[in-house]
């Protein structure tokens, strides 16, 4: 920094995030210190600490900014499906992002397996799922299903339980097998509430699925979209 240039502390905050989140994504909460962070950072330890008094702090907001960003990421790369890939297209978007080379798994769930489910990080990953669920309950509307909160808890089962199967496996074949099934559960619930039109949408649209057009060109990082 230039000599007499104060710093922005919005962007020094920022920063310290951003390192935060990529060195815990990587080796885990309780492998990284301040003391690393700071210096990747490019920032002081009295820096970190007057907008982190504790790294629980550190911990904490990481991973609250971290969920806005993947909902704020899924609504603007989503939003403009219709019909039944007004799910679908979430699918679609999450298989991309499991698929990037060093990808460990959800964030939200690896911090509060880190912190042993403290408290206040458990209430966080709530309220990630919980927004999981609004999501998908607003793109089930219009679709004729008979029980949406129902089939979008479903949903959601299937989307953290492909991001931890890709996890132990390796492979990308669990986010499409995720894709397949949500799918499924689609036509399934359409067809039992009678509405055939959207069967019929949705078996056309599997038969002719190549990749999505909603999808962004850029895929997120492995530890998130920024």
């Amino acid at each position: 920094m230039a000599k007499g240039v104060l710093p922005n502390p919005s962007a020094t905050r920022a920063r310290i995030l951003d390192t935060a989140t990529s060195l815990f994504y990587e080796r885990g909460v309780h492998a990284v210190g301040v003391n690393e962070i700071a210096a990747t950072a490019g920032a002081s330890k009295l820096s970190l600490y007057r907008y982190f008094p504790a790294k629980t702090d550190l911990v904490r907001a990481m991973l609250s900014e971290h969920s806005d960003r993947i909902h704020a990421w899924l609504d603007r790369n989503t939003a403009s499906a219709t019909g039944p890939d007004r799910v679908l297209a979430v699918f679609d978007l999450l298989t991309q992002w499991f698929a990037q080379p060093g990808y460990h798994g959800c964030a939200i769930v690896n911090g509060v397996t880190d912190t042993r489910a403290d408290p206040e990080v458990a209430a966080i990953a709530r309220a990630h799922l919980h927004r999981y669920h609004t999501l998908l309950e607003d793109r089930l509307s219009g679709l004729g299903i008979e029980d949406p909160r129902a089939l979008s808890r479903q949903l959601l089962l299937l989307i953290e339980g492909a991001s931890v199967v890709v996890t132990i496996e390796g492979t990308t074949d669990a986010g499409a097998d995720a894709r397949a099934a949500a799918a499924a559960l689609l036509a399934s619930s359409a067809k039992a509430a009678g509405t055939c039109e959207i069967v019929r949408e949705s078996a056309r649209h599997e038969a002719t699925r190549q990749v999505a057009p909603h999808l962004p060109t850029q895929p997120p990082s492995p530890a998130g979209p920024r």
